[in-house]
């Protein structure tokens, strides 16, 4: 089973720590939790 990584917060940071962590391994499993009903988007 690969790694998981899970992002409380799909805010501006929450969505730069998921690019971030995509870019240094792209096999990881992210999950991003967020209660407002928008996520932000990070390239």
């Amino acid at each position: 089973m690969g790694k998981r990584v899970v992002i409380i917060g799909a805010g501006a940071g929450g969505a730069s720590v998921a690019a971030e962590a995509r870019r240094g391994d792209s096999s990881l499993s992210i999950t991003m939790i967020e209660q407002r009903g928008q996520v932000s988007v990070a390239a």
